[in-house]
């Protein structure tokens, strides 16, 4: 499927970062007309991708995020969180709820689970002392939004 869309960041992996990315994943999505609950479910789990990278892959001495966003023609938001941290040894077990590897910092292990249960895809690939890339996917739209000369003017609502 044809990708009609794309953008690319690179940031530093702190914490104050983490709401910019979000925001930049909703502006950039806007133009596919997602419904709120779509926005929402989307801003969430890239945060919680964000986080997890800030958080565990580089701990305190940080290092940078590259963030991928790609809308494809057929309504699918596609997006991409790197990091070149230390890497993920057991992914299937990093992914299971209430695993953490920082327990005496209050992580609630949930930030996998959580991606799963908002987005439609998740893939995680990982490679210790090198990095981890998480791959998700959402279905924004079924059909294209209206036309331009469709919708409702200012004038017209009273």
């Amino acid at each position: 499927m044809q990708v009609i869309n794309h953008m690319r960041l690179t940031f530093d992996a702190r914490p104050e970062n983490e709401s910019f990315a979000r925001v930049a994943v909703s502006a950039f999505t806007v133009p596919m007309n997602p419904t709120m609950d779509v926005l929402s479910d989307v801003r969430t789990a890239i945060s919680e991708a964000v986080t997890n990278a800030i958080v565990h892959a580089y701990g305190e001495r940080g290092g940078e995020i590259e963030l991928d966003a790609a809308l494809r023609e057929d309504g699918r938001l596609l997006l991409f969180v790197r990091d070149r941290g230390c890497g993920i040894a057991d992914i299937a077990r990093a992914m299971q709820p209430f695993f953490t590897t920082q327990p005496e910092k209050e992580r609630s292990g949930m930030g996998f689970a959580v991606m799963q249960s908002f987005m439609d895809g998740i893939r995680v690939e990982s490679v210790p002392g090198e990095g981890t890339t998480v791959y998700l996917e959402k279905q924004i739209r079924t059909q294209p939004p209206l036309p331009v000369n469709n919708r409702p003017r200012s004038e017209d609502i009273q």
